[in-house]
């Protein structure tokens, strides 16, 4: 064995060899790739090799894309069959709620140039003539997914990668892995010691007990997954005889199952609830090519729906049943990028779609590694997305979740409830009591909004109209023993009571929590130096003054955003996103100087944030503290240290929806005291409590963005229209010479606000299509309907000749082209005089 490597990639399933190729590719041809055992043992070799460019995420769909063109690619480079049967895929929707989440993925695919046909019951019948059609509505269709063989792919990717100089070492075991102090790693093997810079942990089901090595917390625990094969049946071998084309691989999504001929058979994959994680300490470190005892009891009921689907799969006899490990996630989506707080570790695990997955995620590791960036922005599957809240019984518990959920509609507005509640913030009880509905970010509890006391959803609207296995459009009942949530692509029953929340913040006063923020110190005698090295933005010289500030990448676009107050000399608190505190935070401690001259301190978990806002905040809060809120004394975008009666806090004239109003960073225990407070004090003024959807509805009437929707790597940050947050005058930061290039080259997209017209129940949500003449211009980043302004609204990235006001295009929303509007940034107040009064 080598002694020394530019990078080592331990695993050698089909992800982990993707990654060896695509570095190879890259230029790293020096890079190494350890297996324990053979190429494939591990899951890949029982995978059904299916290729499903289905995803409802903008950033996975492209992973996908190039996954299906790459395999393509690969053939013609190695001269090897990677067995790819093209044979499309087809998905059936049995309920009105299934075609509008296939006709919401049809905007996303078109975004991303993946072609998708919609076939009727009759058109349906003619490509799978096998297929009973009752009870069917339409079809979705892939005319370029299909299959393709795990093991030749790998074998394929291997040869592609040797050709090119990187090395495979099969049947080499790593023991352990050390950080030397010159900042490489080393890798210890049964067959000798290899160091390297840069590692790629590709293990698949041992991804914990690698992670272990370096002391990760890996948030991948596998689940067993079954799928059935079955002999021959005569009707596919006369098809084969008279050389009729091989039937799509036919998906019933609302029985939560797959579909695909096999050697003159047929392939059955449910994806059932009850099936169990596995290998929870990892695998025996003598396992290969190992499955699980079969157990199709709990099959049953998909087994029946396929049988009455496709009745010639209940014809012929089982010819193997198997039942193998598949990683999952929390939320099913894998693992792709730099593990939290190591450098050069990377991570490329928990892929429950390994086959699709592989060439996209090797891609853009690759990418990542070599580059310094991706090119495709993978927030949706960057490791850091958990924290450390993913326990092992966290993971039980969702992964199980997830696998379960495969083939369920997926809402954009559902909220999965296992695991949960796990983080609360101390106000959590106060907010049941007031009618809280709640969701969940980073493992925190958030209300999404209050409904009314004893309010619940009727009865007749918690059917999606037909009789299936996967027919649930709502949560179970909550805490007050009742359904309150309605799901749905289509304005659903919380939209009345979201609008009533922005009518009381608007017209009088209202109270939100927002402890999820990201909340965290940065000290030190170079801190405004440094922070100042880094961000788009200004560091405000007078103490008290905020800055909303961005970290670019170096081509340009949006890495992560902070609302910056120095609230004591050289202290700074940074704010940011819930949802991105592992990964805003690992970024920032990544690009602290060596010297020590800087300190980044997280402090989430000891700090609360109560936003009150609305034109009698100030009442509220002038009841409750001798501090001076006049404009003159207190003006926006200032902060200062108050007492709110016995609670001393930060107060800062900052906020997300646009009204007058304060963010109240406190000390985390004390929030009770201050909640009462607040909600006494208020009570002569109408205050009552928001929820995060009437804040993003406020919000989208400012036009603010966020990540990873307008603000995005994908996009520089002027084409985001952040030019009042980037100033290339004041000297160097990251990113600056992109900004500038920008500047002298011209925009490849502009963001846009714009207003849809003739809506009557659906609003756009993000990833919709943008047509004019018929020509794809651009796409939704957010949308909803603004209350204030009485209009349908959506945020888009538009081409930069049809993004000026008054040009007019059409949004396609569910299918149906809908006439929309550019319209002036911040349809609500655009001069900011609320913000200012």
């Amino acid at each position: 064995m080598q002694s020394f490597a530019r990078a080592v990639v331990i695993g050698g399933g089909v992800v982990g060899v993707s990654t060896l190729y695509h570095l190879a590719r890259k230029g790293w041809t020096d890079a190494v790739l350890i297996e324990r055992k053979e190429l494939t043992s591990g899951s890949t070799w029982h995978a059904a090799g299916l290729l499903p460019l289905f995803n409802l995420s903008y950033s996975v769909g492209q992973l996908h894309k190039y996954s299906v063109r790459f395999y393509k690619e690969l053939q013609e480079e190695t001269g090897m069959n990677v067995g790819f049967s093209n044979v499309t895929n087809i998905r059936l929707a049995r309920t009105k709620d299934r075609m509008d989440e296939y006709r919401y993925y049809a905007g996303i695919a078109e975004t991303i140039g993946v072609p998708v046909k919609f076939l009727t019951p009759e058109e349906l019948k003619e490509v799978w003539p096998l297929c009973e059609t009752d009870g069917i509505l339409g079809a979705l269709q892939h005319p370029e997914d299909g299959y393709i063989q795990p093991a030749d792919l790998t074998q394929a990717l291997a040869k592609g990668a040797r050709d090119r100089g990187a090395k495979i070492y099969r049947h080499t075991t790593v023991s352990a892995i050390e950080r030397l102090p010159n900042g490489h790693w080393k890798v210890v093997t049964d067959k000798g010691d290899i160091e390297c810079e840069h590692i790629v942990s590709a293990t698949g089901n041992f991804a914990r007990k690698t992670g272990a090595m370096v002391g990760l917390d890996v948030p991948v625990i596998p689940v067993e997954h079954q799928y059935i094969v079955t002999e021959p049946h005569p009707a596919i071998l006369e098809r084969r005889r008279q050389g009729l084309p091989e039937m799509g691989v036919l998906r019933e999504s609302d029985s939560g199952w797959y579909m695909r001929e096999e050697a003159g058979g047929l392939i059955l994959g449910p994806y059932e609830k009850g099936a169990p994680v596995c290998y929870v300490d990892g695998p025996d470190p003598e396992s290969e090519y190992e499955l699980f005892q079969e157990e199709l009891e709990r099959l049953m009921p998909h087994i029946e729906t396929a049988i009455a689907r496709v009745p010639a799969f209940g014809e012929v006899g089982i010819k193997k049943v198997y039942n193998g490990a598949i990683a999952y996630t929390p939320d099913g989506s894998p693992i792709v990028g730099p593990a939290p707080g190591l450098d050069n570790f990377w991570l490329n695990e928990g892929h429950s779609f390994g086959i699709t997955a592989a060439g996209g995620a090797g891609w853009q590791l690759a990418e990542w590694m070599v580059d310094g960036a991706p090119t495709v922005d993978m927030v949706g599957v960057d490791p850091r997305r958990f924290g450390p809240y993913a326990s092992e019984g966290y993971l039980k518990a969702k992964n199980e979740e997830a696998y379960s959920n495969v083939f369920t509609m997926h809402y954009p507005d559902e909220e999965r409830l296992a695991g949960r509640p796990l983080k609360t913030s101390p106000s959590y009880e106060r907010q049941k009591q007031l009618g809280g509905v709640f969701g969940s970010v980073y493992g925190w509890e958030r209300a999404n909004w209050f409904a009314p006391e004893g309010y619940e959803v009727p009865a007749e609207e918690l059917s999606v109209g037909a009789d299936v296995l996967l027919g649930e459009n709502h949560p179970p009942a909550d805490y007050t023993g009742r359904i309150r949530e309605r799901w749905s692509f289509r304005r659903s029953n919380y939209f009345e009571h979201v609008g009533n929340e922005v009518r009381n913040v608007t017209e009088r006063v209202g109270l939100l929590d927002m402890t999820p923020f990201a909340k965290a110190l940065v000290t030190g005698p170079g801190a405004r130096e440094w922070l100042d090295g880094l961000f788009a933005n200004r560091i405000p010289k007078k103490r008290g003054r905020i800055a909303l500030c961005h970290l670019l990448t170096e081509t340009g676009g949006v890495k992560a955003e902070f609302t910056l107050y120095e609230r004591r000399e050289g202290e700074f608190y940074l704010v940011s996103g819930g949802a991105l505190e592992s990964i805003d935070h690992d970024t920032m401690r990544r690009l602290l100087p060596k010297d020590g001259s800087v300190t980044f301190r997280t402090i989430t978990q000891t700090t609360g944030v109560l936003v009150l806002a609305g034109p009698r905040s100030r009442d509220v809060l002038a009841k409750l503290t001798r501090a001076d809120l006049s404009n003159a004394a207190f003006p926006w975008l200032t902060g200062q240290r108050i007492s709110v009666g016995p609670v001393g806090l930060d107060a800062l004239r900052v906020n997300f929806v646009g009204e007058l109003g304060w963010e109240l960073h406190h000390p985390i225990e004390m929030q009770n005291a201050l909640y009462d407070l607040l909600m006494e004090a208020g009570a002569e003024f109408g205050i009552k409590p928001f929820g995060i959807r009437a804040m993003g509805a406020m919000a989208l009437e400012k036009s603010y963005r966020q990540i990873p929707r307008e603000l995005s790597i994908e996009y520089n940050a002027l084409e985001s229209g952040l030019e009042r947050f980037v100033h290339p005058a004041k000297g160097a930061f990251l990113g600056r010479d992109a900004v500038v290039a920008c500047q002298e080259n011209g925009y490849r997209w502009k963001f846009a606000t714009l207003e849809v017209h003739g809506i009557e129940d659906v609003d756009a949500r993000g990833s919709e299509p943008i047509h004019k003449d018929g020509v794809l211009i651009g796409r939704v980043t957010n949308g909803g309907y603004g209350w204030r302004v009485g209009k349908s609204l959506a945020l888009a990235m538009l081409k930069p000749d049809f993004a000026a006001d008054g040009t007019t295009m059409e949004i396609s929303i569910l299918g149906k082209a809908y006439r929309a509007t550019v319209i002036p940034e911040s349809p609500f107040d655009a001069d900011n005089a609320v913000l200012r009064a």
